[in-house]
């Protein structure tokens, strides 16, 4: 049962890394993105949307999912500290903790990943919205 602890610190919280990196990557890219569109190359409202929204599904996905991720790091990390005081036969502190510590930590990383990326997302979808209003302004002087 020694693979479970490799993979709960390897595995999960390796994937929880991952998953870090690409929403940043992916804020970047957007926030990027945002500073130089310029909505008067845009005649259709629907095609601006599209071009300001692509990647952001990803980011909301990571949000949302990566808490789960550390759940799972949690009932891993719990599920092998119980192997080792049913294999032991005994009580020995030292080992549940360590166990239970390991659990911790792949909960607390899943909420460092989720809570940076669910804020991130709202924050660049707010800037979308923005955007989408400036087009309209500007599309409903051209109208009149």
């Amino acid at each position: 049962m020694q693979w479970l602890g490799i993979a709960i610190d390897y595995g999960i919280q390796g994937l929880l890394a991952v998953m870090s990196v690409v929403s940043v990557a992916i804020a970047i890219e957007r926030f990027l993105f945002y500073r130089k569109i310029r909505i008067e190359a845009f005649a259709d409202k629907q095609e601006l949307e599209l071009e300001l929204t692509r990647k952001l599904h990803i980011i909301a996905t990571i949000g949302s999912n990566a808490p789960y991720t550390g759940l799972l790091g949690t009932v891993l990390g719990i599920m092998l500290s119980f192997y080792t005081i049913g294999k032991d036969g005994f009580m020995d502190s030292s080992k549940i903790m360590a166990g239970l510590a390991l659990a911790l930590k792949a909960t607390a990383i899943g909420l460092v990943v989720a809570i940076p990326a669910v804020t991130t997302y709202n924050f660049l979808l707010r800037r979308v919205k923005v955007i989408l209003m400036q087009w309209e302004i500007r599309n409903a002087r051209e109208r009149v």
